[in-house]
């Protein structure tokens, strides 16, 4: 029973003279408000003291009305978004609602000013609608249908979540059912101790959690601080998450409609995301996805915290990050267990920290393959082949010699080979299964599941990156090293292998995932 059902059930307790005096006494109390949150969850995420607040999880919780609520009674400049602007502007309609008129909006600058607040209400559809909002501060952001934005746009955004008066407090809300695609995986990853099922360490519901920055990444720290930050001229004071949970039982506008049985009649994917609030609810595949959503999270579940036992490390594969946000992501991987990703968002001129980092992951003398791409990688191929390291090149745009498994279609080019080969090795279907065993990496399974497939005259061509970057708000990094790490990096074990039996050698890292993926299942 929720804390609105239990609260209704003592009400409807009473006598009826009681519950006539309950009932005037909360108009009495709330009669000068414009609009008052719902007992329950809703009054929780309305007075949290968190800095960044998500509120969601079934549809019909009371979501928009939390955001719009806030701006009319507990903010002074705030800002209410949707991705796209047409529903952005919805919004207006629900606020005129609760407001009672619509005097102070203006329609073509979606701005209304209420006495001594401002409210604007805009979209975002494209990646850089962002910069519309550069240098313009709010005390409130709400992201409403967050899982529909890009972790780009939001990280961006909220960068002007502050307010020159001392005395008004400032936060984001986040709004938002379970994702539904691959782009909107972003928030299970950044309210990961509430949402993530593998988070080491979970949080309650409506739990402070304080997070900031550390070598480029959110790192959760011990309090608000202030903490001394490595590199950092001044100590940081860190920002609080929380996560609070709405359900439909919650919202009484709701809950006694026939909404429950709309959500319930929807096709299995969104009824777990929407009726049922679930965050491990499966994506929905799109028709040229290459590789099923439920095969990734199939090899995330066979994943252990360790490699298989006497098992060598098999090989490397180093995405190297060109700037603009880009990751540098290691891939490694026993067999078909891979280890955790690597990753840093560092630009390497010269290649000595990759080379570096490589040397202290490596195991066993395994064979690293450096992506080339774009003209990038070449200095961390020479500071590698400096330490004496075995580096092979890898450039996706080269052309393809191979064939898919039954002999059929070609490649368009090597990184379309490399894509669809790691396909294969997932497959369920195959005699004896997968043996890959991935990390439970919320943007490694985005990345897997951000490539399509069309077929041209040349064979399976995989989207461009730049295309897979509008999606996602980032490159595929981890993507793209996982699976460099399998096709190319077997390759590199293969000629390792051709080269030690000619001098009589063999190791367990000279035989390959093709003879010992059946080891560590």
């Amino acid at each position: 029973m929720s804390a609105l059902e239990e609260l209704l059930s003592r009400v409807n307790a009473m006598p009826a003279i009681q519950r006539g005096a309950v009932a005037r006494d909360a108009v009495q109390l709330t009669k000068e408000q414009l609009w008052v949150p719902n007992i329950g969850p809703q009054t929780d995420a309305y007075f949290t003291l968190a800095d960044e607040t998500f509120y969601g999880g079934q549809a019909g919780g009371g979501k928009t009305d939390l955001g719009i609520g806030l701006s009319l009674t507990a903010h002074r400049r705030s800002l209410i978004l949707r991705r796209i602007n047409k529903d952005a502007v919805k919004l207006v309609e629900r606020a005129e609602e609760i407001v009672g008129h619509r005097k102070g909006y203006n329609g073509q600058l979606q701005r209304w000013k209420l006495a001594d607040k401002l409210i604007e209400f805009g979209g975002c559809e494209q990646e850089s609608d962002k910069q519309r909002y550069k240098g313009d501060p709010h005390d409130l952001i709400v992201f409403d249908e967050g899982s529909d934005f890009l972790e780009s746009q939001f990280r961006f955004i909220i960068g002007w979540n502050r307010s020159t008066d001392s005395g008004q407090r400032c936060r984001v809300l986040v709004t938002s059912n379970p994702p539904t695609t691959a782009a909107g995986l972003w928030v299970i990853k950044y309210w990961a101790a509430w949402l993530d099922s593998n988070h080491p360490n979970p949080a309650m519901p409506g739990e402070l959690r304080w997070y900031t920055t550390i070598n480029g990444e959110d790192t959760e720290v011990d309090g608000p601080g202030p903490h001394l930050i490595e590199g950092e001229r001044e100590p940081v004071i860190a920002r609080s998450r929380t996560y609070i949970p709405a359900a439909l039982s919650d919202n009484p506008d709701l809950a006694r409609t026939n909404y429950g049985s709309v959500l319930s009649s929807l096709p299995e994917e969104l009824r777990r995301a929407y009726r049922d609030g679930d965050f491990g609810v499966g994506l929905k595949d799109d028709d040229f996805q290459i590789i099923p959503t439920a095969w990734i999270e199939a090899a995330q579940q066979r994943w252990e915290p360790k490699p298989p036992p006497r098992m060598a490390m098999t090989a490397m594969a180093v995405d190297v990050a060109p700037g603009g946000g880009d990751q540098r992501v290691i891939a490694h991987r026993y067999g078909g267990w891979y280890g955790p990703l690597d990753a840093k968002k560092e630009v390497d001129k010269t290649g000595r920290s990759t080379a570096a980092d490589v040397v202290r992951i490596r195991r066993d003398r395994c064979p690293v393959i450096v992506d080339l791409g774009g003209g990038w990688g070449g200095d961390a191929v020479i500071a590698m082949k400096d330490n004496g390291i075995d580096v092979a090149a890898f450039n996706g745009v080269s052309d393809s010699q191979g064939r898919t498994r039954d002999g059929r279609l070609r490649f368009y080019n090597k990184r379309a080979e490399t894509i669809w080969k790691f396909r294969e090795e997932l497959d369920p279907s195959q005699e004896g299964g997968s043996a890959i065993a991935l990390p439970p990496d919320a943007e490694l399974k985005a990345d897997l599941a951000s490539y399509k497939w069309t077929l041209t005259s040349r064979g399976i061509k995989v989207n461009d990156k730049s295309e897979i970057k509008d999606k996602l708000g980032r490159s595929p990094d981890k993507g793209d090293a996982v699976t460099m790490c399998l096709s190319e990096g077997e390759r590199a074990v293969e000629r390792a292998a051709r080269r030690s039996m000619a001098g009589g050698r063999i190791t367990t890292a000279n035989v390959g995932y093709s003879k010992i993926k059946r080891v560590g299942r």
